[in-house]
C-alpha cells in the first residue's frame, strides 16, 4: 500500500488540515503517517487513520527521515512556513526534501503541488511506487 507522509510546521497545520478535509475520500485509501502533533490535528478534523510518529522536536522528524531512507514513504506532503528573511531556519525541511530527491519520492511543498500529487494518486499514476517495493 502506498504511504503518504504528512508534515507541517505550526503556521501551516491549518492549511494541511484543510487539504486533508478536501481530499479525505482519496487519502482514506492510503496509509498515512505524520509526526504526532500534525497527525493528531488531522485525525481530529478528518477522522482519518494516521500512523503517528513522535512529535517533530522529540525525534519525529528524524523518524520521518528514517522512514524515507527505509523506503517506507511513497509521497511526502510537507508544508513549511517560508520567509525570505529566515531561510537559515529551514534546515530540517531541506533535509526531508533532499532525501526525497535522493530516493525519488514525489514531494509537495505547497498546496498547488499537493493537489497535483493527490490527483495523480487518484488516477493511479503513482502506482509505480508499489512496483518498486516488490
Amino acid at each position: 500500500m502506498i504511504t503518504i507522509a504528512l508534515h507541517a510546521d505550526n503556521e501551516k497545520k491549518v492549511l494541511l488540515e484543510n487539504f486533508c478535509i478536501a481530499y479525505k475520500n482519496i487519502l482514506n485509501r492510503y496509509h498515512l503517517m505524520a509526526t504526532a502533533s500534525t497527525g493528531q490535528h488531522i485525525a481530529l478534523v478528518t477522522g482519518l487513520n494516521i500512523s503517528m510518529l513522535l512529535s517533530g522536536g522529540l525525534g519525529g522528524d528524524k523518524q520521518l527521515e528514517t522512514a524515507i531512507m527505509n523506503g517506507e514513504v511513497d509521497v511526502l506532503i510537507s508544508f513549511e512556513k517560508v520567509s525570505l528573511d529566515h531561510f537559515h531556519e529551514i534546515a530540517d525541511h531541506n533535509a526531508l526534501i533532499r532525501l526525497c530527491d535522493f530516493y525519488s519520492i514525489p514531494v509537495a511543498t505547497n498546496i498547488a503541488t499537493a493537489e497535483c500529487l493527490i490527483m495523480c494518486l487518484d488516477r493511479g499514476e503513482l502506482d509505480w511506487r508499489e512496483t518498486l517495493k516488490n
